[in-house]
């Protein structure tokens, strides 16, 4: 038998009371706040293609910059499964047998911290070295998906808020370290076959 980290002692009411308003709200308002949590992604994805499109019109340094935001995304996630696999919270649908909008992840898919809520943390964070507009509607939407996470039940609160620490703070790190290497970065890369995805026409 796996041992499992149980959650609910940190926030498991504060997750049934949002559970329990969810069962309670209107099937227009839960179907879409499902569906915002399954697809919501896919924001994150086409900000990112046109954060790259504009910057690719303001220099090579910019595009290169732009072309980061989805790899450091990536390296955001994977700090954050890793915690996961560290931690092995039990889903809170598992512990604490509730019925939830989002059907219950198997045994050994944990918890803490958020995957989703980290992702969109740090493209939201990566987007702000890109352009101001989109980093501003990207976290607006960041925050939207993290509660949308506890709204269908897949996580408790306290999953979401570390998965936003947990992508953000390594998008931020990230993002400053490329900003001094960016313009070296990009000077050697005009130089080949990725030149047409650095400068505008």
């Amino acid at each position: 038998m796996t041992f499992a980290f149980g959650g609910a002692s940190i926030d498991g009411a504060a997750y049934t009371d949002v559970v329990d308003l969810a069962r309670r709200s209107p099937g227009w308002l839960d179907d879409a706040v499902t569906a915002w949590s399954a697809y919501g992604l896919v924001l994150f994805a086409l900000l990112m293609v046109l954060g790259w499109w504009r910057a690719r019109r303001a220099g090579a340094t910019a595009a290169v910059t732009a072309l980061a935001v989805p790899v450091i995304t990536a390296l955001a996630y994977g700090v954050d499964a890793v915690l996961k696999l560290v931690v092995r919270e039990d889903r809170p649908c598992r512990s604490l047998h509730i019925r939830t909008l989002e059907a219950c992840p198997a045994p050994g898919d944990w918890s803490f911290p958020s995957n989703h809520a980290a992702i969109a943390a740090a493209a939201a964070v990566a987007l702000m070295f890109v352009s101001r507009r989109l980093g501003v509607l990207a976290a607006v939407a960041a925050l939207a998906m993290a509660a949308s996470r506890v709204w269908v039940g897949a996580h408790y609160p306290h999953d979401v808020v570390t998965g936003v620490l947990v992508g953000g703070l390594t998008a931020l790190a990230a993002m400053l370290l490329l900003r001094r290497w960016a313009q070296t970065l990009a000077r050697h890369l005009t130089t080949t076959v990725l030149r047409p995805l650095l400068a505008g026409t």
